[in-house]
């Protein structure tokens, strides 16, 4: 297991900027918004020109062939180029594309989400249980003061936020039911397609993802505290002076993903073990050692359903895509 990075993660422009644009490219980070050095990559030009209402366009560009995406964006000559097309190349052996995710600082949410749905064919146990829903509630002392991005706010955000985040819980749950409902892996991708569009009903999906992840952290938490036994990550998560507790990781990491910064890597792990989910990410800069693919968690890999994502940095992360046949498989791999 990497450690995570010792900073935060000021992963991409916040979320309000992005999505209210009508002429920047939804995909980029904010690194890459800025000129690139000589010889490394510029950003990405070709892959669409932005519509003029971003509402309009999915949260995910469409797939480009990963090799020829690797030559165009890193085609200059360092060490760090070589490096990166190495890494594309040998994920190439498994999956043909990838996916660009909107840059927003979401976008570590947004990836394993969508995936998610997309190969879900049951309601998980855990999703349909009473707890889940009464979940805000029973963390209202935490969530009382929740940080809303702008889609969601309501009442000038002086709202009941354990309220709103019980109804994002429920929109929740009943787009993974109808996600389940459909009938083919097409049908459920295209219905990923129109719920990933920007807005309240994508932004309210996210929010009610990181509220799975305090909950499960306050479980790992009072389970520290029994004395009992937690997954490795737990130590990390709450070794940091900035997130000691539950409270103190809500308003100094929490609060802030989706708006100034995205989920720092140890946060990876929290990530999976609030959906049951193993995350596998191909780290591009790590190619050549034993952490090019990583595990997030890395102790149910045989048990929980698996999604992929790819990194270049630890900081944006987009989606690899398979050919159509092959998608269930690989959920389920």
């Amino acid at each position: 297991m990497g450690s995570p990075p010792a900073g935060g993660n000021p992963e991409e422009e916040p979320a309000g900027d992005l999505l209210n644009s009508s002429d920047g490219d939804l995909y980029r980070g904010a690194e890459e918004l800025w000129a690139a050095p000589e010889n490394e990559p510029g950003p990405p030009h070709v892959l669409e020109t932005p519509p003029a209402a971003s509402q309009d366009r999915c949260s995910l560009a469409p797939a480009v062939d990963v090799l020829s995406y690797s030559e165009r964006e890193w085609r200059g000559n360092t060490a760090k180029s070589a490096l990166i097309r190495k890494g594309y190349k040998e994920m190439s052996q498994r999956f043909g594309g990838v996916r660009r995710v909107r840059g927003d600082n979401y976008c570590a949410l947004r990836a394993t989400l969508f995936q998610v749905l997309a190969q879900s064919t049951r309601l998980p146990s855990w999703l349909q249980e009473d707890a889940v829903s009464m979940l805000p509630n029973q963390l209202e002392g935490l969530v009382s003061r929740w940080t809303f991005p702008g889609e969601c706010l309501r009442g000038g955000g002086t709202g009941d936020a354990a309220l709103q985040l019980r109804g994002y819980v429920e929109l929740l749950r009943n787009k993974w039911q109808a996600a389940v409902d459909c009938s083919s892996a097409a049908e459920r991708w295209q219905l990923c397609e129109r719920a990933f569009q920007g807005g309240e009903e994508e932004l309210g999906l996210l929010e009610a993802l990181k509220l799975l992840m305090l909950g499960r952290a306050a479980e790992l938490h009072g389970r520290m505290q029994a004395g009992k036994d937690v997954p490795l990550f737990c130590w990390l998560l709450f070794a940091r002076d900035s997130s000691d507790c539950p409270h103190a990781f809500l308003s100094n990491h929490l609060s802030h993903v989706g708006l100034s910064g995205g989920l720092e890597q140890v946060e990876m792990f929290l990530l999976g073990y609030a959906l049951r989910c193993t995350l596998r990410v191909y780290r591009l800069y790590k190619a050549d050692t034993e952490e090019f693919v990583t595990f997030y968690p890395d102790d149910h890999k045989d048990d929980w359903p698996c999604v992929c994502l790819v990194t270049e940095d630890d900081r944006h992360y987009n989606v690899p895509v398979a050919e159509a046949a092959e998608r269930e498989e690989l959920g389920s791999s």
